[in-house]
C-alpha cells in the first residue's frame, strides 16, 4: 500500500510543475505585463513611463525566463518573472497584491477558515441528506415514493443556485425576519450568519445528489451479491443499508473527496450574496480590481486542491478495496 500511495504522489508531481507552467503562460505570456500595468492603472492618459514605474514597482520589469543582463549564472535564472513569481508558487509564497501590497498568504489564510465555516456544515449534512434519502428512494423503487422523488430531484436540480439564495433572502431574512439578509460576525453571533446560507446550499444540491446517489444504489441492489443475501432470507433494509451501501463507497468516496479540496476555496455565489468574507468574495474583489498577482494565487491554489481530491481518492480507495493496492 506504500508504494501505491509513493507512486500516486509521484505521478502528482510532473502535474503540477505542468500547472504551475499553464498558469505562467495565462498570465504572463498571452497578457503581458504592459497589458496587467495598463488595466489596473487605466488605459487613458497614461504613459508609457506610468507603465515601467508600475512593472518596477510590483517586480514585473525582469525579463521572463532569463536575464541576461544578471551577473552570476544563478541570478540569470532566479532575477527573472518566472522565478519570483511562478517558482515560489511551488513552496506557497504567493507574495503581494498588485493593487495594496496585502501579504497573499496571509489573506488566503484569514479568509479560509470564514469559507470552511459555510462550507463544511454545508457539505456534511448535505451528504448525510442525499445519501439517506436516496437509500429511502432506492428502498422503495418502483413506487409512487421513487416516482415523485426523482421528479422533485428534478425540479430542484433545475432551478438556478440565484433563485434559492435570493428566494431565501427574502422569505428569512427580509419577510420572517429569522435570520440577516447578509453579513459575517465571530463568536456566538456567527451562528446567525451561517444558518440561511447552510441551508440554502444543501437545498440547492440535494436535487443532484439524489439523482447520483439513487443511481449508485440502484446500480447495486441488481448485483449477484444482492441476489444471493436476498436468497438467505436477508430482509431488503440489511441488504441494502449494509450490503450495498459498502459496495457502493468507491463511486461515493470519488464523489466526496474530490469535493473537500473546494471546501477551502469556498463558494463564489454564495459568498457574495452574503456578504461572507471568504475566498470566494477574495477572488471576485481580486477580478473586479484586476489584480492579477490574487487571481493568479488563486488559480493556482485551486488547481493544487483538485490535484490533492485526486490524490486523496486514489489513496481512499486502498481503504475500501484491498485489491487496489496490488494494481
Amino acid at each position: 500500500m506504500l508504494a501505491y500511495i509513493i507512486r500516486r504522489i509521484l505521478y502528482a508531481i510532473p502535474i503540477l510543475i505542468g500547472v504551475n507552467i499553464i498558469v505562467f503562460v495565462l498570465f504572463f505570456v498571452i497578457n503581458s505585463p504592459d497589458g496587467m500595468a495598463r488595466s489596473i492603472l487605466g488605459e487613458k492618459n497614461i504613459t508609457q513611463e506610468d507603465v515601467d514605474n508600475w512593472k518596477r514597482q510590483n517586480g514585473y520589469h525582469l525579463p521572463l525566463f532569463f536575464n541576461t543582463a544578471a551577473a552570476g549564472v544563478a541570478k540569470k535564472f532566479t532575477q527573472t518573472i518566472f522565478f519570483q513569481k511562478s517558482a515560489k508558487l511551488f513552496v506557497f509564497d504567493f507574495g503581494v497584491s498588485d493593487t495594496n501590497n496585502l501579504d497573499i498568504t496571509s489573506q488566503i489564510w484569514e479568509r479560509m477558515w470564514a469559507s470552511l465555516t459555510i462550507a463544511v456544515p454545508t457539505f456534511l449534512l448535505g451528504l448525510l441528506v442525499n445519501i439517506t434519502i436516496s437509500m429511502i428512494v432506492a428502498y422503495y423503487r418502483a413506487t409512487y415514493v421513487d416516482f415523485w422523488g426523482t421528479i422533485v430531484a428534478v425540479i430542484i436540480m433545475s432551478v438556478s443556485q440565484l433563485f434559492y439564495i435570493i428566494g431565501g433572502q427574502w422569505l428569512f431574512g427580509k419577510l420572517f425576519r429569522l435570520f440577516p439578509i447578509s453579513g459575517y460576525d465571530a463568536g456566538v453571533e456567527l451562528l446567525k450568519f451561517v444558518i440561511l446560507p447552510v441551508v440554502i446550499g444543501i437545498l440547492s444540491g440535494i436535487g443532484g445528489g439524489i439523482r447520483f446517489y439513487r443511481t449508485i444504489f440502484l446500480e447495486e441492489v441488481n448485483r449477484d451479491y444482492v441476489r444471493t443475501a436476498r436468497a438467505k432470507g436477508m430482509s431488503e433494509s440489511v441488504v441494502l443499508f449494509k450490503h450495498a451501501l459498502k459496495n457502493a463507497m468507491i463511486p461515493i468516496l470519488t464523489n466526496v473527496v474530490l469535493a473537500i479540496p473546494f471546501l477551502f476555496m469556498g463558494s463564489l455565489v454564495m459568498e457574495a450574496f452574503f456578504a461572507i468574507p471568504g475566498l470566494g468574495s477574495f477572488t471576485i474583489e481580486a477580478i473586479q480590481a484586476q489584480d492579477f498577482a490574487i487571481v493568479r494565487s488563486m488559480v493556482y491554489l485551486g488547481s493544487v486542491l483538485y490535484i490533492v481530491g485526486l490524490l486523496m481518492t486514489d489513496i481512499s480507495y486502498t481503504l475500501v478495496d484491498p485489491r487496489i493496492r496490488f494494481d
